[in-house]
């Protein structure tokens, strides 16, 4: 029997669990009805934003998928341009997929949360957040396996192509993905902080009004945004990492089809599988007491996904790896233990508890400007020690497989690190997700006039929910670094580049145009989230002015037409850095040709790497140091407490407003972007040539 039935088996019942999941939340109670008007209302939006969205996305999925058949026909090679361009249009199917199927489950899950929240019963609040985050989670790594597995025996047996070329071959299924994620994340991501911003600045800062009070017209695009961006645009990111590091490993595994055979080939299949089966016992394990700290409930579900992806890694590797397994196995600890220092590391960034954050809180005494200066010293100096980590985990898993006496072990340890790393990503995504969901249900239980005792169970989810999104965020870097370094290894393998001379005038140009772009890619992002929020702040500046009820309660606001202006405003502004995303790589490879591309996209990682971990880390850490303000814990250097509706509080505001952008549009789009570029450049890489 042909092995890649094993991941592809198991990805099937991963799909089926997805769906007895979402039957498991659906049958959760409903809060009550003042509590389902605002989800039905926060659910219509998003759902609305994500039909006019995808159905952008497809219109360019399918233009792509034409020029790549084009591009390859007129240079005589008609069935690589159809295998391409049919790998491309089933990745980008699977990721869009993944990402509205994950967001449906989490916009329902979010009055359930709320209602369990109302009955006391925090450790049920937990439950259905994180087994609702979960469903996205599973859905996204068990469709991702499914989309590779099937194209590979689809080609293997079906077709009778030798497997050592199918892995070039089907490429284009991670190009797909990458494609429908950098829309997605970018467009989400420009929807909840246009949104997030407008809301601030007018409802916080100019009215004086708490967040998430229904009195704000723009309250409930902004809880909207909360999931077309968290948790639609996270679920196509973490799909396009699971495929494209799956595809660039397999062609590494095929390079060395002499030593392991097809067992090379697929062991990044079976490692994704088994650890989807990890991730999914380490999930359905979490409980919290009533009186315990939520984060250490997740905590120990983490552990418990990473103890058993390193037993998975161990008797995957064993199994497929011969006698050399044990050099492997120990490069796949690497990548275990790279995304818990990410963890930690974006923790200790990003996390009140220890000095950076704090830092930018003190700087806040003296108003906006230091708190901005703050946090961009801050930013900037989250770079070094991950820097530190990816290098020694690059060089330690290099200099394992290397050990093994195999040529060219030293680049497939380094793949099996990459497939380390993601064999958590199931929980990963189900903590990320875990925190748009309870911020929707703080929401919720805020605008529906809720108890005390229940605003206080969703505010204690909803801070341990800010706190994942940071993680995951900081673990999505790390392994966009990883999977850079795989996928740039391929694409030397695929253009037969063995050295990629900086000191030649072509590539030394594709270098500037790569770190250019990246800078230029930022720019827009910024600009985007700038433009929209300009939309929403004039409509609820003119809803409060027109209509002086709002304010006394006398007359309700008009959601609708904020979430509106704010689909409309994102929609239209992600189009231009998402397509520039895509031209400036091509025009440089088919200018300059194949070396040029690979210093292009060497050093568009690496500046790529950099940029994203500047803008995620220092906008995490100007959040949560407006959120330290908040809860009263802070002490100004004169001995006061600063709270809310303090100067202090003023100044740390917009340090937060300016770093929404960097943490929620710019810096997780460029993890894409790097990945983005990878997998183009890997698909045209024959173009090239």
């Amino acid at each position: 029997m042909n092995i890649v039935y094993y991941p592809l088996g198991i990805s099937i019942a991963g799909l089926f669990f997805s769906w007895w999941l979402i039957s498991r939340v659906n049958r959760e109670q409903d809060g009550n009805e003042q509590m389902m008007v605002v989800a039905r209302a926060i659910r219509e939006g998003a759902k609305a934003f994500l039909r006019r969205q995808y159905k952008t996305i497809s219109i360019l999925a399918v233009s792509v998928a034409v020029v790549i058949f084009a591009v390859y026909a007129l240079t005589g090679t008609i069935d690589v341009g159809a295998q391409t361009s049919t790998a491309f249009l089933f990745g980008a199917l699977c990721s869009g997929i993944a990402g509205f199927v994950g967001m449906s489950v989490a916009v329902r899950a979010n009055s359930k949360v709320a209602a369990a929240a109302d009955h006391q019963n925090m450790n049920g609040a937990l439950r259905v957040a994180l087994r609702s985050g979960a469903v996205s989670g599973v859905l996204v790594v068990a469709l991702s396996i499914f989309g590779v597995s099937a194209l590979y025996l689809l080609y293997t047996s079906g077709l009778s192509f030798d497997s050592r070329l199918v892995p070039d071959m089907i490429v284009g299924f991670g190009f797909g993905a990458s494609f429908v994620a950098l829309f997605a994340q970018l467009g989400g991501g420009i929807y909840t902080k246009a949104a997030d911003v407008g809301a601030d600045l007018v409802g916080k800062v100019e009215a004086g009004i708490p967040e998430d009070d229904p009195r704000n017209p723009a309250v409930i695009a902004d809880l909207v945004g909360d999931n077309v961006g968290d948790c639609a645009g996270r679920g196509a990111d973490i799909f396009e990492s699971t495929a494209a590091e799956s595809i660039g490993a397999m062609i590494l595994g095929a390079a060395l089809y002499p030593v392991f055979g097809e067992k090379g080939i697929v062991i990044p299949l079976m490692i994704n599988a088994f650890g989807l089966i990890a991730s999914i016992i380490g999930v359905m394990s979490v409980r919290v007491k009533s009186n315990e700290d939520p984060m250490k409930a997740l905590n120990r579900g983490f552990y418990i996904s990473l103890a058993l992806a390193t037993a998975v890694v161990f008797f995957v590797t064993q199994s497929f790896l011969g006698d050399t397994y044990l050099w492997f196995f120990g490069a796949g600890l690497i990548g275990l233990a790279m995304s818990m220092v990410f963890v930690w590391l974006t923790q200790y960034y990003t996390d009140h508890k220890y000095r950076p954050v704090r830092e930018i809180a003190a700087g806040s005494e003296t108003g906006p400007a230091t708190n901005i200066i703050a946090g961009l010293a801050v930013g900037f100096e989250n770079t070094a020690l991950p820097i530190v980590a990816i290098a020694a985990a690059l060089f330690g898993a290099y200099a394992l497989g290397d050990a093994s006496g195999i040529v060219d072990g030293g680049l497939f340890g380094t793949a099996i690190a990459t497939m380390g790393m993601l064999a958590t990503a199931v929980y990963i995504l189900a903590m990320d997700n875990f925190g748009p969901i309870t911020d929707n249900a703080g929401g919720i239980v805020e605008m529906s006039g809720a108890s005390e005792q229940t605003r206080e169970i969703t505010d204690r989810l909803d801070a341990v929910g800010n706190t994942t999104k940071a993680l995951t965020k900081g673990y999505a870097v790390g392994s966009a670094a990883l999977a850079a370094f795989l996928l740039f290894s391929a694409y030397t393998k695929v253009a037969e580049i063995d050295v990629v001379d900086l000191s030649k005038v072509p590539v030394f140009i594709g270098a500037m145009i790569g770190a250019m772009l990246v800078f230029l890619f930022s720019s827009l992002a910024l600009r985007a989230v700038g433009k929209t929020a300009g939309y929403i702040i004039e409509e609820v500046r003119r809803q409060f002015h027109e209509h002086p009820g709002i304010m006394q309660g006398t007359e309700k606001p008009d959601y609708g037409k904020a979430v509106d202006i704010t689909t409309r405003g994102a929609l239209r502004n992600m189009i231009f850095p998402g397509v520039i995303a895509v031209v400036i790589p091509v025009a440089t490879g088919l200018i300059f040709r194949a070396e040029a591309a690979a210093g292009f996209l060497m050093v568009a990682t690496i500046v790529g790497i950099l940029m994203a971990l500047v803008m995620n880390n220092a906008g995490g850490a100007w959040d949560n140091a407006k959120k330290f303000i908040e809860s009263g814990k802070f002490i100004d250097s004169k001995g006061v407490i600063q709270g809310k509706k303090t100067a202090v509080h003023a100044a740390a505001v917009v340090g937060d407003t300016v770093g929404d952008p960097f943490k929620d549009t710019a810096g997780p789009s460029l993890h894409v972007l790097i990945k983005l570029l990878a997998t183009l450049t890997l698909v045209l890489a024959p173009l090239f040539m």
